[in-house]
């Protein structure tokens, strides 16, 4: 099924619905004021998305990844580049905790915003299918673009949503992205139930 301007549109509204609670859930939880927004959303094939990830970061990747599994299964996935999610963890505990493991305090922190953020972003895909996911626990995985997105790589029969994703907080603004990975087919009944609503 070939997108129109004003699907991706629904899609980007629904992701921001979900990313909206999600900062509610976080500025309480991490007792600081956070703005998420996702001003674009592109659909990606996995060729493409090599190439939008390059353009990202060359460097490592900060990814939280949630599996999910219901109406149809897949992966959401929160990415930042390594050196920003520093900066936005420095900026929610304070920068190098003394006499603790940063790197646990990293990876946990990470952790616990992507598992809000995705959770949030999966919970509006879910009231559209009234229907519930199972979900993984959370995955933290620091590494280069060509090692995490292996796996995926060979199968063609997969759609990227790519939420571009704006963190605002303490005057800071950080980027990161959320991918949603799902196989065509799953992409074609989400875009049909939006345009039931």
């Amino acid at each position: 099924m070939k997108t129109t301007e004003k699907q991706i549109e629904a899609l980007r509204e629904l992701i921001n619905i979900g990313v909206g609670k999600s900062a509610s859930i976080l500025n309480t939880m991490l007792n600081s004021h956070i703005i998420l927004q996702v001003p674009l959303l592109k659909i990606l094939n996995i060729s493409e998305l090599n190439n939008e990830v390059k353009a990202f970061s060359k460097g490592k990747l900060s990814t939280v990844i949630l599996k999910f599994d219901g109406p149809f299964s897949g992966s959401a996935e929160l990415i930042f580049p390594s050196e920003t999610a520093m900066i936005l963890v420095n900026s929610l505990v304070g920068e190098n905790p003394i006499g603790m493991d940063f790197d646990s305090i990293r990876s946990g922190t990470l952790c616990e915003i992507g598992n809000v953020v995705l959770n949030g972003v999966m919970g509006s895909i879910s009231n559209i299918f009234s229907s519930y996911f199972k979900y993984s626990v959370p995955e933290y995985i620091e590494d280069f673009a060509e090692n995490i997105f292996s796996e995926k790589a060979v199968d063609f029969d997969m759609k990227v949503l790519l939420a571009k994703t704006k963190f605002i907080i303490k005057e800071l603004n950080i980027d990161g992205d959320i991918m949603l990975f799902f196989e065509v087919s799953a992409l074609d009944r989400l875009i049909e139930m939006i345009e039931e609503l």
